[in-house]
């Protein structure tokens, strides 16, 4: 269903009028008219940009606040050793370490200690995967058992199953049943042993293709997966292809490759004491949730994912496309959505599984991306808002240590500040000639203008004249005398929304163009500014 295009009244949603950077067209001196026309009519907008530029100091300005939030959680939790960090803009713009990182020598954690990330690394093998993938290597609808010979052997739940595919094992769902438990304690497995488990069969929870199951064996499948197709060990293909050319040389899959006087022992809380957790060392399951790293190391990763955001022109680095990494960070399969009920609001959560990573909207922000990981001894958060630069890691030594909520009030407290805003989009310059126009429209109808501006549905859709004599009424009913007053507010590239003020009142001018180039207008909505505020896209949901 398309949206109605006929002139009506206009609820303005309150945030459509707070301030803002506006793009204007650029007026320098064309060599030619058409190149000026050329210019004036094109589609391709700049990267969407901050609008505040005092934004990183008012974040800077809540770091103590976080602090004091992260030091109660980790004493009330008795989180043996801990580390945290926060990432704005691709820099750690602010790291802690505090506790214990050995009991029995009472050595203390700082911010070069090496932490367990367990499940984190999982997305450290969706980007090896799209590696291989991008150059042609593997594909990801292909079935794995192209790939791993084992599975070909595999006995299907029904006869109507489609064969697994690598999309299948690195979304969690290839059928296969949870399996956090057991495959805590698979880290170490060799290689032989996995691949007599897989010719041994694995049973079917779901059918392939059709339900999202958390599954660490799908994950040691991809794996063996990079092994076969790259023809070398995964952990020689992640320290050369990935974790060297990104400067993270303190990250390993070995716990015995850590200097012992910087490592974080793992510890579980039994009987008020705590209890070391040996370490396992790496297996063929170490894919799924064996890699060690310190914060400094993990923020470079955060960085990394969230140098994919905005899109944009320039280089992109040697180890993935920006593309490949938005696409790692899109909801691939949907695990469902939730609402809970506080004491003051409803709030609301959807999201599912991207490539090795969870992707969430809530009704404050439209995307977080985020993974966590638990064993024995350790418990970890990485957790980004693309649309915002900021993201926040934790790292703790105590078995499964429950960050998310803790990580989740840190947010609540960098946006408090006000600072916490998405980048805005930016519109074409052909969006800025077209709402020039249809300005002029409104203040004086022309019929050469209207047509010149038009897309072939807009007089279909109503007649040129019955908008003639809405938009007529609608501005003499203000007053007349209407221009263009605050800023131009731009949903995307090719849509946005203006305030007109007028003698007695204001005009709310909504347009969105065309996928035609040049881009004319598809759709025209002309109205008064109303004092009840409907809800912009992506705005808040809580009420």
């Amino acid at each position: 269903m398309r949206p109605d295009t006929s002139v009506r009244g206009f609820a303005a949603p309150k945030s459509l009028w707070r301030p803002a950077c506006v793009l204007l067209v650029a007026t320098g001196i064309a060599t030619h008219p058409l190149a000026a026309q050329s210019s004036a009519l094109s589609s391709i907008a700049p990267p969407a940009r901050f609008a505040d530029p005092d934004r990183a100091a008012k974040l800077r300005a809540a770091f103590p606040t976080v602090d004091s939030l992260m030091a109660a959680f980790a004493a009330q939790r008795r989180v043996p050793g801990f580390a945290y960090g926060i990432v704005i803009d691709g820099q750690l713009a602010h790291v802690v370490a505090g506790g214990i990182r050995d009991t029995r020598s009472n050595a203390r954690t700082d911010t070069a200690t090496v932490f367990r990330i367990a499940s984190m690394s999982k997305s450290f093998a969706a980007v090896a995967i799209l590696q291989l993938r991008d150059a042609g290597k593997l594909s990801l609808d292909e079935p794995a058992e192209r790939y791993v010979p084992e599975l070909k052997s595999l006995r299907y739940a029904s006869a109507d199953a489609p064969r697994i595919t690598v999309r299948h094992l690195m979304t969690h769902s290839a059928g296969f049943p949870e399996d956090n438990p057991w495959g805590d304690q698979q880290l170490d497995a060799t290689e032989d042993a996995f691949s007599a488990m897989m010719r041994g069969g694995i049973p079917f929870s779901t059918v392939p293709g059709t339900n999202y199951e958390y599954s660490n064996y799908g994950f040691a499948i991809l794996g063996r997966i990079v092994t076969n197709v790259s023809g070398m060990p995964y952990t020689r293909y992640l320290r050369e292809r990935i974790l060297n050319p990104l400067g993270m040389r303190n990250t390993t899959l070995e716990t015995r490759d850590v200097d012992p006087n910087r490592l974080a022992y793992g510890y579980r809380l039994q009987d008020d004491k705590w209890l070391l957790e040996p370490p396992l060392p790496d297996g063929a399951f170490g894919v799924m949730g064996g890699m060690l790293t310190t914060p400094a190391d993990l923020s470079r990763w955060v960085a990394f994912m969230l140098d994919a955001w905005p899109a944009r022109d320039g280089a992109q680095g040697t180890v993935l496309s920006r593309s490949s990494r938005r696409e790692m960070q899109q909801i691939q399969r949907f695990s469902g959505a939730s609402a809970f009920a506080g004491a003051n609001a409803m709030t609301l959560n959807a999201g599912g599984y991207g490539y090795g990573l969870r992707v969430n909207q809530n009704c404050d922000f439209r995307s977080a991306v985020s993974h966590t990981g638990g064993l024995p001894g350790y418990g970890s958060i990485m957790k980004w808002l693309p649309e915002h630069g900021v993201g926040i890691i934790a790292l703790g030594s105590l078995t499964y240590t429950p960050w998310t909520p803790t990580v989740d009030q840190a947010f609540e407290i960098l946006k408090r500040t006000g600072a916490l805003e998405p980048r805005e989009p930016q519109p074409a310059p052909v969006l800025e000639t077209r709402r020039a126009q249809v300005s002029r429209l409104v203040q004086q109808w022309s019929a050469p203008l209207a047509d010149s501006l038009a897309a072939m549905n807009l007089f279909r859709d109503e007649s040129a004249e019955r908008r003639q004599s809405q938009i007529a009424a609608l501005r003499d009913a203000a007053g007349g005398e209407c221009r263009n007053e605050g800023p131009f507010i731009v949903e995307n590239a090719l849509r946005g929304v203006w305030r007109m003020r007028c003698a007695r009142g204001d005009l709310a001018v909504r347009i969105t163009l065309a996928p035609t180039e040049p881009a004319q207008v598809q759709f025209l909505s002309v109205g008064t500014v109303g004092r009840e505020m409907s809800l912009a896209p992506g705005a808040v949901c809580r009420r």
